[in-house]
């Protein structure tokens, strides 16, 4: 595989079990980021861990994370020396696997876990662009189907950018690992499937009735 194609394996980001599943190529890394909602970021305050889920959106090879001004991920990395070590990270559950013996139970699942420092966004322009970023990561063509955020409104909120270097992905698929011993035990054996399901868009009770369903949400 190209090099350029994939992310450099670090001490951090080689996991110590099931190495087998571990993915550095781009693409998978990039999928699993884009059918995400939430993250949780981790960083280390006073002295103590802190994790903390919130809203994120990809553009290209950057992450950006949002919160209020005042929430401590942004005071810590808009200090007297700005950046904040973080770890974030994504995970989707794609199945409960179910094996003959308790031990062998396990998810099938994708994830992707990101280390690096996280930086204040001061440019107007990148802000905007994040914010974009954050409202269609979640529904795409949402940003330029709602009012733009305005001067105070981006007063009071604040925008992290994380920059994609040392990545990992770690995916399980597949059905249950069974001892061979316990293969004629009398016991359900096999995968059941998870997904999210997107229902029917509810309108807000203050909606104007002859405001259509958007394309991109009937479509979702």
């Amino acid at each position: 595989m190209d090099a350029a194609a994939s992310y450099a394996p670090t001490e951090r980001t080689v996991p110590s079990r099931s190495r087998e599943r571990a993915a550095y190529d781009r693409e998978t890394v990039h999928s699993i980021l884009d059918a995400g909602y939430l993250c949780h970021l981790g960083f280390v305050r006073d002295g103590a861990p802190v994790v903390l889920p919130t809203l994120y959106g990809r553009v290209g090879e950057t992450l950006y994370v949002h919160g209020s001004t005042g929430s401590r991920p942004a005071r810590l990395a808009g200090g007297a020396e700005p950046g904040l070590p973080v770890c974030l990270t994504v995970t989707h559950v794609d199945g409960l696997v179910l094996a003959r013996s308790a031990f062998h139970h396990s998810m099938n699942y994708r994830s992707v876990v990101v280390h690096g420092t996280a930086y204040p966004v001061t440019d107007e322009a990148e802000r905007r662009t994040a914010l974009d970023a954050l409202v269609d990561h979640g529904i795409p063509g949402r940003s330029a189907d709602s009012r733009p955020a305005n001067a105070k409104e981006l007063a009071a909120t604040a925008v992290l950018r994380l920059d994609l270097v040392e990545v990992s992905a770690k995916v399980r698929a597949g059905g249950p690992n069974d001892d061979p011993e316990d293969l004629a035990l009398p016991y359900w054996s096999g995968v059941v499937p998870l997904a999210p399901v997107h229902g029917a868009p509810v309108p807000a009770a203050d909606l104007d009735p002859s405001i259509a369903v958007p394309e991109y949400l009937s479509t979702l």
